[in-house]
């Protein structure tokens, strides 16, 4: 039962829901575009994309637990949830067979995924390679010899994966096409995303600069790092505002911006505190806010195309 327990705090279920919603974001736009046009969708194609989604999240969420022990990382001055390899209550030869088998499920769903969608054809090998990105992008964020996460590119990783790729890939899986009003959204999600990542790296900007993880938190320092922050927020609220100015069909649209007075309030703690703890409580609600903006957007599209 300990084990058990071990395992689960180890691919941390709790962090599924942020990695879902730009899947959720896609889908809406997808079905939103699709009773424009008069296309099907594929729910079978839905449901795969959720789970490929997911996997890679755990995926990237094991990986990171071991590549944190590797270099050193997880050390007694962190702050934030413990570490299963870094406690001793999962071995790193454990950890290492968990990345292998998850990657390999992640890689055998998305195959699925993608034939599934596309059949067989040149697309589907554009995709394939996508997929195979986003396995190597999960895994060697933090775990390796040489990982991008330590040298600042964590922030791009997490923005192109989370936003363009994840929503857009999403919409072109299940219609077939390209949507040029779908980029206002999707940069919207990467750009809230990718602030999860920056209110993290904050949190830890003492001890990740202590034992030479370079996030882009780092290199910015505290000042600047804040500024950043405010921009991401501002830029993932934009996406979504000026998605609904151009693409109007009813009022049930701008339910999104149920989420901004927790962004809001999120953004003015970030700006005002360094403590790592009360940084360390702020990221539950940037997630809420994040959750809160794209679900209700999503449903807000969901209503007006029915």
């Amino acid at each position: 039962m300990a084990d058990l327990r071990a395992w689960i705090h180890a691919l941390r279920p709790r962090t599924l829901p942020l990695a879902l919603c730009s899947i959720l974001v896609g889908v809406a736009l997808a079905g939103f575009s699709a009773r424009s046009s008069g296309a099907r969708m594929s729910w079978s194609v839905t449901v795969l994309t959720f789970l490929t989604a997911a996997l890679l999240q755990v995926l990237s969420n094991i990986a990171n637990d071991l590549g944190d022990h590797q270099h050193g990382t997880d050390g007694a001055g962190r702050i934030g949830p413990t570490r299963a390899v870094q406690s001793g209550a999962i071995s790193v030869r454990s950890m290492q067979q968990a990345i292998w088998l998850v990657g390999l499920l992640a890689f055998i769903t998305g195959c699925a995924l993608i034939v599934l969608a596309l059949g067989l054809s040149i697309k589907t090998l554009v995709f394939l390679v996508l997929g195979l990105l986003a396995i190597a992008a999960a895994v060697r964020y933090t775990y390796g010899a040489t990982p991008y996460g330590y040298h600042g590119l964590g922030d791009a990783s997490v923005f192109l994966f989370f936003g363009p790729l994840a929503v857009l890939g999403t919409f072109y899986l299940h219609l077939q096409s390209f949507w040029y009003p779908a980029v206002l959204p999707a940069l919207g999600v990467g750009a809230l995303a990718t602030a999860v990542l920056n209110t993290n790296n904050l949190r830890d900007i003492g001890n990740d600069a202590a034992h030479g993880k370079r996030t882009l938190a780092v290199r910015l320092g505290a000042a600047r790092a804040k500024t950043y922050h405010a921009m991401l927020i501002v830029v993932g609220l934009l996406g979504f505002t000026s998605f609904t100015f151009i693409e109007f069909r009813n009022m049930s649209q701008w339910a999104f911006l149920l989420g901004m007075p927790i962004l809001a309030t999120q953004l003015k703690q970030v700006m005002n505190n360094m403590d790592p703890r009360t940084l360390d409580k702020e990221l539950p609600r940037l997630v809420l806010g994040t959750l809160l903006t794209t679900v209700a957007f999503s449903l807000g599209l969901w209503k007006s195309w029915n």
